[in-house]
């Protein structure tokens, strides 16, 4: 497989033929050819290094389209001044599509990459077990489980409190007088 390692917007991405790459937006329109800066190519067990740049290597992509990336949010606050301030960004890109990593006039069959396919997310109820004796896989058994009895006391009454206190004092104020 060959790769290169190229430079664009002062940042390196790790380009491959045949895949898209995904650089800071690019002055030129969709469709147009452009040139990367190549800073390192490989190919199979051979490296070419450059010092900073490779001569004699050409790494060139197609502009495929213009987006934006996700938008992300900041909010700064202080609570005792009465600061609140939210703002929101989104990033302009290019995806590219690198069509040819190599020499000048060479000629050769470029193997398409296999895109990079994203396992699919599964919902978190798909992917727990349920817990043994629970509801759930009680119901899942066409079984019926009741839940546990809690034997929760009932809180005292305002008007007992009351009472008790005032016997209390009551009695206090008695055995001093006595």
């Amino acid at each position: 497989m060959r790769y290169a390692i190229v430079e664009s917007g002062g940042k390196q991405y790790k380009a491959v033929e045949g895949q898209t790459l995904e650089v800071d937006r690019l002055s030129d329109e969709s469709g147009a050819q452009v040139e990367l800066r190549t800073l390192l190519m490989a190919d199979g067990e051979e490296f070419m290094i450059g010092t900073p740049t490779l001569s004699g290597i050409q790494v060139k992509a197609t502009i495929v389209e213009h987006f934006r990336g996700e938008k992300v949010f900041r909010f700064k606050y202080s609570p005792k001044k009465r600061i609140r301030v939210r703002g929101g960004h989104r990033q302009h890109y290019s995806r590219l599509m690198v069509d040819f990593i190599g020499k000048p006039g060479e000629t050769r069959k470029i193997e398409k990459a296999e895109p990079v396919e994203k396992p699919e997310t599964k919902s978190r109820a798909q992917t727990e077990k349920p817990i043994e004796g629970s509801p759930k896989e009680a119901s899942k058994k066409g079984e019926r489980k009741s839940p546990a009895k809690r034997s929760v006391k009932a809180p005292a009454s305002p008007s007992s409190k009351g009472k008790k206190t005032a016997e209390k004092k009551s009695s206090s104020t008695k055995k001093s007088t006595k």
